[in-house]
């Protein structure tokens, strides 16, 4: 069971979550949720004038989570297979006996809890939204400082060429944006209201149906779908999508940080790493690694909510409960996720100098793209990637200085002069596009840093 204070519990709860989403998520939560939706149903059938305002008002009153049991509704959920009917029933017997007949009227369990999961996944979503916009700014800032910080760019896990830090982060850029207005259309557009009675139909509601569904929509604040989507499940997948794709853009900034800050690499690492139990000098990327392990749990989670979009007729058979605690979980370490990435690049310590040795540490190899472009000016591309990959291997296999071997080798200098053969080796020199297109990103994220 999910905790039910404003803070996880439990041995591991704390590592994979945040204090605010996973109060958005628990039970007393999930519980307000669904008193919520009672509350506005019976205000919105006052106001279409189904039932009486007075009764509307003493049912409102009376749905205040901390006035139920919510250990005993999930014992009693047992015999109806919902959490929704016992707390209708504790409800109806906590209002007068004039208002107990209009409590629920019209609505179906499925109603209650599909509702209530829109208004826990805006809640949260509210909180992972500032998580991200955090981790947005801050990606903007290392950009910007880091416009022309020369790194080894990596393909395969191999230096590959010359890139800059600034242009790592401008990716990072990019990708949190698009998840965060992922997340951001999916709030305003996808966490609709639901209400269809017994099989769809709003039947019991005597004609003014999409009436009631219209006001209540403008109650909570949620979007008003065209019918009631009860096995249709399209929604509740764009939900699990949208945060599996925030899960894995932060994922992918974790592995690049635990990749950068091997003891070997050396060229990133959290201003406040973690310790380890046996070995005094380690210096771990802990939050790093908490977002990697919530990106290899979020797939499973993902699948199994597209898995239960295949539905029976007008109500699923267990599909539809298996998304309750697949869904709340997929909330709640997005949560964590985006926490934890929030305060580990608000701390990021970005060590240039080591950037710059790693950069010269193979001799030159990584500019053998450029020398190769160089010489193909002069010699066609067949006899410059010879040349080149002839150059190459000898730096290799002799362990000599790529640049000292190419300097040294009579093709090239038949073809290249030594001002030539320095502007080819020169990394500051082959970085290409990489002013525009980070140039691009920052004016990218402005830009959606203004829309509403």
């Amino acid at each position: 069971m999910r905790p039910s204070s404003s803070t996880a519990e439990g041995l591991v709860d704390p590592l994979f979550g945040s204090a605010v989403v996973d109060a958005a998520v628990s039970d007393t939560a999930w519980l307000q949720a669904m008193l919520d939706f009672e509350a506005a149903l019976a205000q919105a059938e006052a106001d279409a004038g189904l039932i009486p305002a007075a009764a509307a008002n003493e049912i409102a009153g009376a749905c205040r989570a901390e006035l139920f049991d919510a250990a005993e509704i999930g014992r009693r959920s047992v015999a109806a297979g919902n959490p929704a009917a016992p707390l209708v029933l504790a409800l109806t017997d906590a209002v007068s006996a004039e208002a107990q007949q209009y409590v629920h009227a019209g609505a179906t369990s499925q109603d209650v809890i599909d509702t209530s999961f829109s208004l826990m996944a805006r809640r949260a979503i509210d909180v992972i939204l500032d998580d991200l916009s955090a981790v947005g700014a801050t990606c903007a800032t290392l950009a910007e400082t880091h416009r022309r910080t020369l790194m080894t760019a990596r393909t395969l896990l191999q230096p590959a060429t010359p890139t800059t830090f600034g242009f790592k982060a401008a990716g990072w850029l990019v990708s949190v944006d698009e998840a965060r207005a992922l997340l951001t259309r999916l709030r305003s557009e996808c966490l609709a209201v639901q209400l269809g009675g017994a099989s769809g139909t709003l039947g019991s509601l005597e004609g003014a149906g999409v009436d009631v569904v219209h006001r209540l929509a403008v109650r909570l604040g949620l979007a008003e779908p065209v019918l009631p989507w009860h096995t249709d499940r399209t929604r509740v997948t764009e939900l699990a999508a949208a945060l599996g794709a925030a899960i894995g853009v932060l994922g992918k900034i974790a592995r690049d940080v635990v990749l950068l800050a091997q003891a070997e690499v050396a060229e990133a690492a959290d201003a406040e790493p973690g310790t380890s139990s046996t070995l005094p000098q380690k210096r771990n990327p802990v939050r790093a690694v908490l977002i990697l392990a919530v990106a290899e749990r979020a797939p499973g989670l993902v699948g199994t909510v597209f898995a239960a979009m295949v539905q029976e007729h007008e109500r699923a058979t267990g599909a539809w409960h298996a998304e309750w605690e697949t869904v709340r979980e997929l909330i709640r370490i997005t949560g964590g996720a985006s926490h934890h990435a929030a305060v580990l690049l608000g701390s990021l310590h970005v060590d240039a100098q080591r950037m710059s040795d790693n950069l010269a540490s193979d001799g030159g190899l990584v500019m053998a793209e450029s020398l190769a472009l160089h010489l193909a000016r002069q010699a066609g591309r067949p006899t410059a990637r010879t040349i080149v990959r002839r150059c190459s291997e000898q730096a290799i296999e002799s362990r000599t200085p790529f640049a000292d071997v190419v300097r040294s080798d009579p093709e090239v200098r038949r073809h290249l002069s030594d001002e030539q053969i320095a502007g080819a080796l020169d990394p500051s020199r082959y970085l290409g596009s990489i002013e525009d297109l980070i140039q691009r990103a920052l004016v990218a994220h402005r830009a959606a840093g203004a829309s509403p």
